[in-house]
């Protein structure tokens, strides 16, 4: 049975970071102000958590039950869609949390490819997804496409293809690939009512002339005021300035990525940006560092006008 209509899910979704204490322990409190700055500060309604920003694979099932909890409570008449990520490389553990999410009333959830060991096939990864999504299947269901990472290198267009015959809940795709060849045909043989999220934040103008519906990203969590004007202009038709805005956000990512930008100083970076005590990755991953934050910082500064607020991330 087809999942019932939902409003589209379109536009920036901002991937979370996982708030945590500093000794490493999930840090819920902040998750209520972390909503509240997305809405009021960055003009974001959509949230996906649990992924790989999330540090999802780090976190026990309890953890990622509770954050999918709080997240959707705290979200709750705020934002117009929460996704969770339920990927894991036990496929038991995956349909426990696709269950789980179910019952919170999550909007979505969303499913990476096991990558320790890897499906051989096209046919095993979709008989991977089917099994996870049987266990929900009244929610929207998502492929999360990651290949850099997983080293899965299995097309994301064959999976959307057998998709559409065996996963009644399929609704589209998180697409977090440089390939836009491939991303190119998943939005081309796809019915147009499945989203095609575009995940490599510096190439997003690129992936909405492809059609991508939206993005989901870690930089929208404090750049989302900024690309949310890029998709303003696009939108309108002004392609001018859509590629300005691409080319700005460009330029800081490129300086990032050039000193070494992974997700611990991204959370860092996020910390610095909008107060919010995110606390430490957990480890393996070690503290991100404070110099290379602070360069990344003015770097967005004089490129974006994105100031470190007086938001008070706790007090609103």
């Amino acid at each position: 049975m087809a999942v019932p209509p939902r409003k589209a899910l379109t536009g920036l979704v901002a991937a979370t970071f996982t708030p945590m204490t500093a000794k490493g322990d999930v840090n819920l409190s902040v998750i209520g102000p972390y909503v509240d700055y997305l809405v009021l500060k960055q003009g974001i309604h959509n949230i996906f958590v649990n992924g790989t920003t999330g540090e999802g694979m780090s976190l026990s099932v309890d953890e990622r039950k509770a954050l999918a909890e709080e997240w959707c409570r705290q979200g709750k008449g705020k934002v117009d869609h929460v996704i969770v990520h339920v990927g894991c490389l036990s496929l038991r553990e995956s349909q426990e949390l696709a269950r789980h999410a179910a019952g919170i009333g999550a909007d979505g959830i969303a499913v990476i490819s096991p990558s320790f060991f890897k499906p051989p096939s096209t046919g095993a990864l979709l008989q991977f997804l089917q099994e996870v999504a049987s266990a929900a299947p009244h929610v929207p269901f998502y492929y999360y496409h990651l290949p850099d990472v997983t080293g899965v290198k299995i097309c994301a267009q064959a999976v959307l293809q057998g998709a559409q015959e065996l996963i009644p809940s399929f609704q589209g795709l998180k697409f977090s690939s440089r390939d836009l060849l491939d991303f190119g045909q998943c939005v081309h043989s796809s019915p147009r009512s499945w989203p095609m999220l575009y995940g490599v934040d510096e190439q997003l103008l690129s992936a909405l002339v492809l059609g991508a519906h939206g993005a989901v990203g870690s930089t929208y969590n404090y750049m989302g005021s900024v690309v949310n004007g890029m998709l303003a202009a696009f939108e309108k038709g002004d392609v001018a300035q859509a590629r300005k805005i691409q080319f700005q956000t460009q330029e800081v990512l490129s300086f990032a990525f050039q000193l070494g930008f992974d997700l611990a100083v991204n959370k860092q970076l996020m910390v610095v940006l909008s107060g919010l005590p995110l606390g430490p990755p957990r480890l393996p991953l070690l503290q991100g560092s404070q110099e290379r934050t602070e360069q990344i910082r003015d770097k967005l500064e004089r490129t974006l006008g994105l100031l470190t607020p007086n938001y008070c991330a706790m007090g609103v």
